[in-house]
């Protein structure tokens, strides 16, 4: 099982008891208000997302990530890598992505664990480059890009919903970890 610590964080594979709290991260407007139409998601749509993340660690050797708190155990959303078919044109780049509950924004969590994750593609992986995709006006995510070392690549539109995105990148081979 790959799992990944950092000082406060415990990056790992999914199980069953992650389904509700995703479910509620997922089901907060606050949150999914910058992801996809902004769409809230239920149970059940959460559930195959998962099951969806986890075919994708099968098929792709990497995936998203579980993120919980080491103190409390406490599940407080997901960061990790995945194929962003939603936007061929960056392919066959690889995309990292975060989304945390938000009583755990602002709190340096997804900068802490996206820094892990880049350092997993590099090392464990071998990935030479990786993108971020963000709509415009998501200034937290962007935030984080650039904490990451992220380089501002171009502007785009979402093909289904048509609004404006921004790609990022970063290169790996000079990624220092």
């Amino acid at each position: 099982m790959t799992e990944i610590r950092t000082p406060r964080l415990l990056l790992r594979r999914w199980t069953d008891d992650d389904l509700v709290p995703m479910a509620e991260i997922n089901a907060d407007p606050q949150v999914m208000r910058w992801i996809g139409d902004g769409s809230v998601r239920d149970l059940e749509e959460t559930a195959e997302d998962i099951e969806r993340w986890e075919e994708e660690w099968d098929d792709e050797g990497f995936g998203l990530f579980a993120v919980e708190l080491l103190a409390s155990g406490e599940l407080i959303g997901f960061t990790g890598l995945s194929v962003p078919e939603f936007l061929p044109e960056v392919l066959p780049d690889v995309e990292i992505g975060w989304r945390l509950g938000a009583p755990f924004w602002g709190q340096g969590y997804a900068s802490e664990a996206a820094h892990a994750v880049l350092e997993f593609a590099l090392q464990d992986r071998n990935l030479d480059r990786v993108v971020a995709i963000n709509r415009l006006g998501n200034e937290e995510s962007e935030n984080v890009m650039r904490k990451l070392g992220m380089t501002y690549d171009h502007e785009t539109k979402h093909p289904e919903f048509g609004f404006a995105l921004h790609v990022h990148f970063i290169d790996l081979t000079e990624y220092a970890a």
